[in-house]
């Protein structure tokens, strides 16, 4: 984005920034505080048209020229924000400072419009254009530093990464890896593009769905505020069922399995009363560290000690062919430990690609990029936290999942720490693995809890802002009822590495594959489909489009005067169908593990046993 003096702005048609002087010279430019607040005279007395605070919560009426002229209003703006050079250090990633607030205000005569009622069209029509941007512009206090940590936040996927390697192979797991890796960047580009495109303090984006409606309607909203509460609610299952069977390990088994995980539950009651994501800042910068003192426990553990062969109906060999390489003799003895450069021998493909959806499960935080966004004093940013934290993923996941397969190979267990035999070191990755895994899952069911609140709660019933004071108490009610749910997945079906795979299958794949080229191109049809003289007029409203139809998408599909972009949409396309194949082939495989897992009684749902005693 170009930076923009700070008069109001109108859109250049067909060009990536807005123009101040061509609207100055129609209607003047007032004072810059009232420039940056009311937008010139758009939402003034002698308005015309509907402002944005007297629309409903997801007016499918916004045009897309509307979202993108307000969108490049905010970006301005945004960069005229002051910025210390404690911010622009490098070092602020590694080492965030706290915020001191949100994004500056217009004017401080506000009268609390962010604890206001903002569900109800009459409290809505009666806030000024000041008080609406301002309740928005509060809510943005993330730095790209909270933002690091919050991506790197991530115990289920390195932790799953060498049960990955050991179903596929030296070879095509490195491969793979790192397809994965450059691809999940990429979508994260594709999202942080449309969402600088869609997102302003007139209409913020609050979530993944909200781009979804602005580019699709609202059929794809719900579909992704459905397939986003099913990810986040099984992510919070999966950490409930690894912390069970840690505790039950660390203790011997001798508490009972189903208790050692209501005890997670409810201990998730209390952390996840943490509302913003930048007081969760330090949490995630702490999760990372323990994430690393647990990798390099279990690497010591896995180097200097047999495999757990108590956990071999649990471990990656048992999902491969019939299970031979991980079951012991007539005299005991269990087979020594393989590894192979191709994917290991087996009259059945399932397990390996059961496998591959472990390495995807890495990369499942592009789900909750757009609500990472939402809360950022600059967005802008995010792209530099998203780089630096998908490379440290890569870079230290790729490591770690190769040295403990190197190490474990077919007993490689999910999460792997669980795989390590000597009890003394077993009981140490434990305890850090427990800590990280909570406030990981506490993180999920913050957005997940939001996901709920925002979309069906605010939307149907009308409820209070969560910022408000009675939004701050049905948060905190509900977060009970979301873990309990969590809780009855999770003790439903224990089986880890069955249940990661559904849901990399079935969400995880499509949000970070799947979905963002999906957005990108209808966001670039619409966007280079613009012609000189067209846009959205703040004056009156109006949207003016020269023509319609098939020739139009087809201008903008193919760039307009910019050709390139016709090749990256054509890309796209083959992307997004390819995702769609893997989804497809990857839910399949996930079904079948399942169902040879039940089928074998080696997963039970509702037991005192830990899966982990054999």
């Amino acid at each position: 984005m170009s930076k923009l003096g700070a008069g109001t702005l109108a859109v250049a048609p067909n060009s990536d920034v807005l123009t101040g002087s061509a609207y100055d010279e129609k209607h003047g430019s007032g004072n810059e505080g009232a420039d940056r607040g009311n937008l010139g005279s758009v939402g003034s007395s002698n308005t015309i048209h509907t402002r944005p605070q007297q629309r409903k919560l997801h007016d499918s009426g916004v045009s897309f020229e509307e979202y993108f002229y307000y969108a490049q209003k905010t970006r301005a703006e945004e960069d005229l924000q002051p910025q210390s050079k404690t911010e622009k250090s490098w070092l602020s990633i590694l080492f965030p400072s706290k915020s001191s607030g949100g994004v500056d205000g217009v004017k401080e005569n506000s009268d609390g419009s962010a604890n206001k009622n903002l569900a109800d069209p009459a409290v809505r029509a009666n806030i000024s254009d000041e008080e609406w941007t301002n309740a928005s512009r509060a809510l943005r206090t993330a730095t790209r530093g909270a933002i690091f940590y919050l991506i790197t936040t991530d115990i289920l996927g390195p932790f799953g990464l060498p049960y990955a390697f050991a179903t596929m192979g030296w070879g095509p797991g490195i491969a793979l890896f790192t397809v994965f890796a450059a691809m999940a960047g990429y979508s994260g580009y594709l999202l942080w593009d449309v969402f600088m495109g869609l997102d302003s303090y007139q209409y913020p984006v609050r979530g993944f769905s909200d781009l979804g409606f602005r580019l699709y309607g609202p059929y794809m909203r719900h579909l992704f505020n459905f397939l986003q509460a099913v990810q986040l609610i099984l992510n919070v299952g999966l950490i409930v069922i690894s912390n069970g069977e840690a505790l039950s390990q660390a203790v011997k088994f001798k508490l009972c399995f189903i208790v050692c995980c209501l005890l997670w539950a409810i201990a998730g009651f209390v952390l996840g009363q943490v509302r913003t994501l930048q007081k969760f800042g330090w949490l995630a910068n702490a999760a990372v560290w323990i994430n690393l003192i647990c990798m390099f426990i279990s690497m010591g553990g896995a180097a200097h000690s047999p495999p757990n062969y108590q956990a071999a109906s649990q471990a990656a060999g048992a999902s491969i062919g019939d299970g031979s390489s991980v079951k012991p003799n007539a005299q005991g003895i269990f087979p020594p430990v393989t590894t192979t450069g191709g994917l290991p021998a087996s009259p059945e493909f399932y397990g390996s690609v059961s496998g591959a959806m472990q390495a995807i499960f890495a990369y499942g935080g592009s789900m909750i990029f757009p609500e990472f966004m939402a809360e950022m004093k600059r967005p802008k940013d995010f792209l530099t936290a998203m780089w630096c934290a998908q490379t440290f993923i890569y870079v230290c996941y790729m490591f770690y999942g190769l040295f403990m397969y190197g190490y474990q190979g077919q007993y490689t267990v999910n999460p792997s720490y669980l795989g390590v035999s000597k009890y003394d070191v077993q009981t140490a990755g434990n305890a850090f693995a427990m800590a990280s895994a909570l406030i990981a899952a506490a993180l999920y069911g913050n957005i997940g809890v939001k996901v709920i609140y925002n979309n069906i709660l605010v939307e149907w019933f009308r409820c209070p802002s969560i910022n408000s004071r009675g939004g701050k108490f049905m948060f905190a009610a509900i977060i009970p009822i979301y873990w309990a749910i969590a809780f009855v997945i999770a003790a439903g079906i224990p089986n880890f590495s069955g249940l990661t795979s559904v849901v990399a299958a079935f969400c995880i794949l499509q949000f970070t594959y799947t979905f963002p080229p999906m957005l990108s191109i209808a966001f670039w049809i619409k966007k280079y489909a613009m012609q000189d003289g067209e846009g959205w007029d703040p004056a009156t409203g109006q949207v003016t489009h020269h023509d319609r139809g098939f020739g139009r998408s087809m201008r903008g599909f193919m760039g307009g005067k910019d050709r390139k972009r016709g090749l990256v949409n054509i890309f796209n396309v083959l992307y997004c169908g390819g995702a769609l194949a893997m989804a497809g082939l990857g839910a399949y495989a996930s079904i079948m593990v399942l169902k040879t897992a039940f089928a074998a009684n080696t997963t039970s749902s509702y037991v005192c046993k830990s899966p982990l005693q054999g």
